[in-house]
């Protein structure tokens, strides 16, 4: 490529010489984007594979949570503790461990023979995606000056969330072309380029000052409590497995957390520094985060199944109904990296998520057959555009509040916080969807009159035959069976864009006006 310099090994050079150190920023950043990209794939691309899982797989609901749960609760619980490896060893090291790691695990999901095998697999992939994650963005923070970060993340950003929502458009196209087992194979490819790519042209960066061991004490105790909040809510929405049992297990999830949270207040090396959140913007963009993306996670993980399931489209046409939202991510996210400069943190993510809110309420309407144009592309597109608004400075916020030499701990915080969002979200939303199914098929079943209904009145999306499927249950028992899974969507969505009004008045009553901001260093 005509490096020079650049070439030597290590990349020694880049520390000293600002033309070798440019000439390497677009491989850092394009490293950043496909590390990053396989983890936010495999968060969503799951989501519309879950109908054919569950039939190949024979996985009833609480399976197909932990499909998602398993990889979503090793990412967040092992987040922290990523990124703070990074900053000590090494972020290009650490970044290609977790690489391999996920690559490897990858190749385990596509081979996997029953639902617990696929569950412990995706829990491996988590371990994976928590190297590699917030190694991604502290590479970027180690070779781009604040001066050109903002843009540098907000490119970042940008195509990191197209990947996340491009997921479930090529999960559909895979699944329909070949098979499910499609969607975890097709990252062996792209790790390997991403490796070859990190070791030839990546310098290695690491925090020269930081000193001392790991926190696995801290990273035991929040990998135990978010595992047992997330059993407890995933149960819960089994109305025969409620009880006293149950809710030690979900107090012993919250008594966990709050040790962890004690821990880190005197650990010598926290994996989470509490200090970090003295930094208001730094709080706030986190609280932001974790009620937005707990919204966004209910929504992308139970409309793909609505549409499967209720609406009749076929798995790639579920898929596609992302397009929108990646098209405009696409089209405004680098844009709206520059907006923090411009306007300030407050006014994007003021402005944002309403606009997303109002793509989540633009859902509920939808009836039985929603045409994709008509009900699809107009709440998808409002989506997209609210959260290509908010990413961008939603990241720079959280990394230029804190120093340099923290970039990975931050990154590894905030990215923490959106998974956990994610995980709660799967779970939690699960009670609501059960809950309101039960309701609405029992009341559909006694005014019709129709005694095969009471059949379904336990929820099991794609999993049990018998009460999934139109062929066990058919004429004015299938009816019943969509309207009550409609009406399940319906209260996730309007719950979504509640929650999305409230991360809007976060940021409008915590963060400070732009002029002030600029007065006052974080």
């Amino acid at each position: 490529m005509g490096l020079g310099p650049c070439d030597e090994a290590g990349m020694r050079q880049a520390d000293t010489d600002s033309g070798c150190a440019d000439r390497l920023k677009p491989y850092v950043l394009t490293v950043a984007i496909l590390g990053s990209s396989m983890a936010f794939v495999d968060g969503t691309v799951v989501t519309v594979a879950l109908p054919a899982i569950a039939r190949g797989l024979g996985a009833g609901l609480a399976d197909l949570q932990w499909i998602a749960n398993g990889y979503a609760l090793c990412l967040a619980a092992l987040m922290l503790i990523g990124g703070a490896a990074g900053d000590r060893f090494g972020r290009r090291r650490v970044f290609a461990l977790g690489t391999a790691v996920f690559a490897a695990a990858s190749l385990w999901c596509g081979l996997a023979a029953g639902p617990g095998e696929l569950i412990a697999a995706r829990a491996v992939q988590g371990m994976g995606g928590a190297l590699l994650v917030p190694n991604s963005l502290a590479l970027i923070s180690g070779n781009f000056p604040k001066a050109e970060r903002g843009r540098a993340i907000g490119i970042w950003a940008a195509w990191s969330s197209i990947a996340a929502a491009f997921g479930p458009i090529l999960g559909g196209w895979l699944i329909e072309a070949g098979s499910w087992r499609l969607i975890f194979l097709i990252n062996i490819p792209i790790a390997v380029v991403t490796l070859a790519l990190a070791f030839a042209r990546v310098p290695e960066s690491r925090d020269q000052t930081a000193a001392g061991g790991l926190d696995w004490t801290g990273a035991v105790l929040v990998a135990a409590g978010l595992g047992a909040v997330a059993y407890a809510l995933t149960v819960w929405g089994e109305t025969q497995a409620r009880g006293t049992g149950l809710m030690l297990v979900a107090l012993a999830g919250v008594a966990a957390l709050a040790a962890f949270t004690w821990m880190q207040a005197r650990a010598a090396n926290p994996m989470m520094p509490l200090a970090l959140f003295r930094s208001p913007a730094f709080s706030v963009a986190n609280a932001l985060t974790l009620v937005l993306y707990f919204a966004l996670g209910g929504v992308l993980f139970f409309m793909p199944m609505t549409l499967i399931e209720v609406h009749g489209y076929s798995t790639s046409l579920a898929g596609a109904a992302f397009l929108p939202f990646t098209a405009l991510m696409a089209l405004l996210s680098g844009w709206a990296g520059g907006l923090l400069d411009r306007y300030g943190a407050r006014l994007p993510l003021v402005v944002g998520p309403v606009i997303a809110g109002l793509g989540f309420a633009a859902l509920a309407p939808w009836p039985v057959g929603v045409s994709f144009w008509v009900g699809v592309v107009p709440a998808m597109a409002l989506t997209g555009l609210g959260m290509a608004i908010t990413v961008a400075p939603l990241s720079a916020t959280v990394m230029n509040a804190v120093a340099d030499t923290q970039a990975g701990v931050a990154s590894g915080i905030n990215n923490t916080v959106a998974r956990v969002a994610g995980l709660l979200a799967v779970a939690g939303f699960g009670i609501v969807v059960t809950s309101v199914f039960e309701q609405s098929a029992t009341a559909l079943a006694q005014t019709a009159g129709v005694e095969a209904a009471q059949a379904m009145t336990t929820l099991s999306f794609a999993g049990d035959a018998a009460v999934t499927s139109d062929a066990a249950v058919t004429g004015d028992g299938a009816a019943i069976r969509r309207a009550a899974l409609l009406d399940s969507f319906r209260s996730v969505a309007l719950i979504a864009a509640g929650l999305a009004i409230v991360s809007a008045a976060l940021a409008g009553l915590a963060l400070k006006p732009a002029r002030q901001a600029s007065s006052t260093p974080p």
